[in-house]
């Protein structure tokens, strides 16, 4: 027996040793990878990543729940395919929301918008912003534009040159950024009351998909009394729970429900003769289910000039309940600005 050969045999158990020792360590590295992987995965807001299909999973289990409450489909098939590109403005309530789908480019409102970029470009700030973005968004974009923006922006966007721009109507409550989105799906209207309209609703509507909220694409004519009749429930609801004290849309919609009907029917009245347009029957009773989907809103009369003027301005003879209401306010010191 040679020398080299007794050499090899002895070292052969330290070989083996080594050997295991090796393969014990890789595992717990492998576990330990594999664990920090999946706590990974379960990040409530990825960056601007699609949604992975474990998250649309889980996201859909919780939104069933919620749904079953208010009769909601329950046979909706989860998509997890990112949305098209878009660019959005505002990284706040809404704005994070709609990042989180992914497949976007967020900036601020004093960013400059790519001048050779293309897709729709989501607005998700307050009213009083828009002047200055349009105003900073390069000519050749500005059709780009997409307002998400409560109340009455006609004027504004006739103004402007963006009457033919995309609008969205969001019958979406997002109660603090990062929290799950509140749907506008009611016993009534179950397949949601958000609406889009224009060149990029559909790549809107889309974005909500992927985030398992529902957007109905229509027609610039269906558009326009769903628009108004939005603007008629957060100029109501508000009005009628500040006029009264009421902490909460659900609460004004409950204790003064013959007041809030008053103002809504005089409010669709008025608003079919001077638009020449006619409501899909049933106005009243969509607005209450809606109010009871998002009956812990707060109340207050605010951003005057884009809700509740545009009624105002129609005249006491019009409008005398909700003027009246105004009035109220105004005597009780409700209002942080002046009746004009």
């Amino acid at each position: 027996m040679s020398t080299s050969f007794i050499k090899t045999r002895r070292q052969s158990p330290l070989v083996l040793l080594a050997a295991v020792g090796a393969f014990f360590l890789a595992s717990v590295q492998c576990s330990c990878g594999w664990s920090l992987a999946r706590g990974l995965s379960n990040l409530k807001y990825p960056s601007t990543t699609a949604l992975s299909g474990s998250r649309g999973a889980a996201k859909w289990e919780r939104k069933k729940a919620w749904l079953e409450k208010r009769g909601g489909d329950m046979d909706r098939n989860v998509d997890t395919t990112p949305p098209p590109f878009a660019t959005i403005v505002g990284n706040g309530r809404i704005g994070g929301l709609l990042a989180s789908a992914g497949n976007c480019v967020v900036l601020g409102r004093d960013d400059a918008v790519d001048a050779s970029g293309e897709g729709p470009i989501f607005l998700a700030t307050r009213n009083d912003a828009l002047e200055g973005i349009i105003n900073k968004t390069p000519e050749n974009r500005r059709k780009d534009l997409v307002f998400l923006q409560n109340g009455y922006l006609d004027s504004f966007l006739e103004s402007n040159g963006l009457m033919d721009n995309t609008q969205v109507l969001l019958y979406l409550s997002v109660p603090a950024k990062g929290v799950e989105p509140v749907d506008g799906v009611t016993s009534i209207n179950r397949e949601g009351l958000t609406a889009a309209t224009g060149e990029w609703a559909q790549a809107f509507s889309d974005r909500l998909d992927t985030l398992d909220l529902k957007c109905n694409v229509v027609d610039a004519a269906t558009y326009k009394p769903a628009m108004f009749e939005k603007l008629i429930w957060i100029s109501t609801f508000m009005l009628v729970g500040t006029a009264k004290e009421c902490t909460t849309v659900g609460e004004a919609g409950k204790l003064y429900k013959d007041v809030v009907a008053d103002v809504i029917n005089e409010l669709v009245s008025a608003v079919s003769a001077k638009e020449s347009i006619t409501f899909p029957p049933g106005t009243l009773e969509r607005l209450e289910a809606y109010t009871d989907v998002v009956a812990d809103f707060p109340c207050a009369v605010k951003e005057f000039e884009w809700r509740n003027q545009y009624f105002w301005n129609l005249g006491d003879d019009a409008v005398p309940v909700h003027n009246g209401l105004l009035k109220e306010c105004a005597q009780k010191g409700f209002l942080s600005f002046d009746l004009p």
